[in-house]
């Protein structure tokens, strides 16, 4: 017999189903189908006589033409629903963003740090993330951290001792299944740790070829160091310090870094704000 006092839903509001959130398809906006996984930027938006439809452009020039279906596509990650973009005012100015993506909010100063914190597996990839996120981070008032190699994660995990208002983030890199970091994220089970990670060898492979001007990352052998053979394909200096400020400097906005580096950074500074 149901209780009047409750209401006729008890579901409980963890487990009620969260609305997909519905984005505007700005010019630009670089979002994967989720269906076929087309990674492009949006080219325009038009009207046909079965709906509405966004066209998107990946990183070689090709255009694809999707229906705006509900659900139908992934911004950093999450599933959104693509509406046609909202008229703007003749001469009015687009609001301006941030490296991320984000809305810009001048003036706005750093929050105090949050007792929560993302670990990273190394510089490069945290000066990556500064370089992205930085603007959002000192708002959110997250501070990122390196961890200086993936071996030290249970460590790091122990001696921060994490918990509902402490939270812990952590990125790691080649998180694949039989790789040595996915048998070290296995190992960690606490409820207020977060452990993901993208597919490349090294955070260097998440910037996309293009934007370093390069036809792609060689492909080195095992047993090699990867950092220093990636220099010697591509004919650069076997300077590996040096080389990442040439890659580094090529980053402009998230635009020019894969999607799974982009979804897997969002998910951890929600964790850590939430």
């Amino acid at each position: 017999m149901r209780s009047r006092e409750y209401g006729p839903d008890l579901t409980p509001p963890w487990k009620k189903r969260r609305p997909v959130p519905e984005v505007p398809a700005d010019a630009e906006l670089v979002v994967e189908e989720a269906g076929t996984g087309f990674c492009g930027a949006v080219v325009r938006c038009e009207k046909t006589a079965q709906g509405p439809t966004v066209t998107l452009e990946d990183r070689f020039g090709r255009h694809r033409v999707f229906p705006l279906e509900p659900g139908g596509f992934l911004l950093e990650g999450r599933v959104v629903t693509l509406v046609p973009p909202r008229p703007t005012a003749p001469g009015a100015a687009p609001p301006a963003r941030t490296a991320s993506g984000s809305i810009a909010v001048p003036g706005t100063r750093a929050r105090v740090a949050r007792a929560g914190r993302i670990y990273v597996e190394g510089r490069h990839d945290a000066e990556l993330v500064e370089r992205v996120w930085g603007d959002d981070l000192r708002i959110e008032g997250v501070v990122v951290e390196a961890l200086d190699g993936a071996d030290e994660l249970p460590r790091i995990v122990a001696e921060f001792g994490p918990d509902r208002d402490a939270p812990l983030g952590i990125l790691l890199d080649h998180l694949v299944p039989g790789s040595k970091e996915s048998r070290i994220a296995a190992a960690v089970s606490d409820e207020h740790v977060l452990v993901v990670g993208h597919p490349y060898v090294d955070v260097w492979q998440a910037v996309k070829p293009a934007s370093v001007g390069i036809p792609g990352w060689p492909s080195v052998p095992r047993g090699q160091d990867w950092k220093a053979g990636v220099c010697r394909a591509l004919g650069w200096p076997e300077n590996t310090g040096a080389a990442w400020q040439r890659i580094l400097a090529s980053v402009h906005s998230y635009r020019d870094l894969e999607p799974e580096l982009l979804g897997r950074v969002e998910q951890l500074i929600d964790h850590v704000t939430a």
